[in-house]
C-alpha cells in the first residue's frame, strides 16, 4: 500500500509542477491548495501563497535560459510537493481518492523528454549511424513479414 501512495504522490507532484509553468495554473493552485488545507486544518490562502511562491521560483529558473538551473528547480519542486502529498496520503487514506480526482481534472502527466547526445570521432565517412530514444521495431528489406523482414 505504501508503494501505491508513493506512486500517487509522485504523479501528483509531477502534475503540479507541470501546471505551475502551464496554462491551467489557476485551477490547479485552487484545487491543490484546498486539498492540503483540508488535511492540515490550515488556511487555504496560505497554502495557495506557498504554491505561488514555488511557481515564481520555477518561472525564474526557467526564464534564466540555463536548462540545468531549470531542471534543478523542477526537481526540487517535485521532491518538496511529493513529500507533502505523501504525508497527506499517509495521514488520511481517504485523500487518495481526492488526489486521483484532481489528477483526472488536470489531465495527463507528460514525462520529460529523454535527451541523448552522442559524438562520432574518426574516419566514419560511409557508415550509418542511428540515434534513438526508443525503437519500436526493426524490419529488414520488405517490411514486416516480407522477404528479409521480421515482426517485432
Amino acid at each position: 500500500m505504501e508503494a501505491e501512495l508513493v506512486a500517487l504522490a509522485t504523479a501528483g507532484a509531477t502534475a503540479l509542477v507541470q501546471q505551475m509553468v502551464g496554462d491551467g495554473w489557476e485551477r490547479a493552485r485552487t484545487r491543490v491548495a484546498a486539498f492540503f488545507a483540508a488535511r492540515s486544518g490550515g488556511d487555504e490562502e496560505a497554502v495557495a501563497a506557498e504554491l505561488e511562491s514555488a511557481r515564481e521560483d520555477l518561472l525564474r529558473a526557467t526564464g534564466s535560459g540555463d536548462e540545468q538551473t531549470a531542471e534543478e528547480a523542477r526537481s526540487e519542486a517535485r521532491t518538496e510537493w511529493r513529500a507533502r502529498m505523501r504525508r497527506s496520503l499517509l495521514a488520511d487514506r481517504e485523500a487518495a481518492a481526492e488526489l486521483r480526482s484532481i489528477l483526472d481534472e488536470l489531465g495527463p502527466v507528460t514525462q520529460p523528454a529523454t535527451v541523448i547526445n552522442n559524438t562520432i570521432n574518426g574516419g566514419v565517412f560511409h557508415s550509418i549511424s542511428v540515434q534513438a530514444g526508443t525503437v519500436g521495431g526493426v524490419y529488414g528489406q520488405g517490411g514486416p513479414g516480407g522477404p528479409g523482414g521480421s515482426r517485432p
